[in-house]
């Protein structure tokens, strides 16, 4: 864990809402996203910090990867997305964490990084709101995405 470093904080503070937490895996932790547009958006990120993938242990990062497909997975099934986008930055953020943006047809930015349409809605409090939500309430989406990785990932 680094002190500085707002996911680090937010797992040992146990900080994640019941709004945005997904799953609970061994190596990682599924919270869902603030852009709902996206329906199943979600964000995983390690319970290990690291700034880059290959600094961590082998087993575990193959395990971390592993939980990632779970999820992906689960939000596939759970809400058939035309295609999935996989994102890992850190930027912003220098801890590890994968975006999981699912995309779908009726998406009228379907062709182009989803970045460009949340900048746009982080200046516009209009643009935001529609952003934010998605076709179902959050708690609605993760029940979904639980009965999902429950079939994938069941908790022992």
């Amino acid at each position: 864990m680094e002190a500085d470093c707002p996911l680090c904080r937010k797992l040992k503070d146990r900080q994640l809402g019941r709004d945005e937490l997904v799953w609970e895996f061994p190596h990682s932790v599924a919270l869902l996203g603030p852009w709902q547009f996206y329906h199943g958006y979600c964000v995983l990120f390690a319970r290990t910090h690291a700034r880059e993938l290959q600094q961590l242990p082998l087993p575990e990062r193959m395990a971390y990867l592993q939980e990632m497909i779970h999820l992906a997975a689960a939000i596939e099934s759970a809400f058939q997305p035309r295609k999935l986008n996989y994102e890992l930055l850190g930027n912003q953020v220098p801890h590890l964490h994968w975006h999981l943006f699912p995309r779908y047809s009726s998406d009228p930015d379907r062709l182009k990084p989803v970045w460009l349409a949340i900048d746009r809605a982080e200046r516009d409090e209009g643009l935001r709101t529609h952003m934010e939500i998605g076709p179902s309430p959050r708690a609605e989406t993760i029940e979904r995405l639980r009965a999902e990785l429950s079939r994938y990932h069941p908790k022992e």
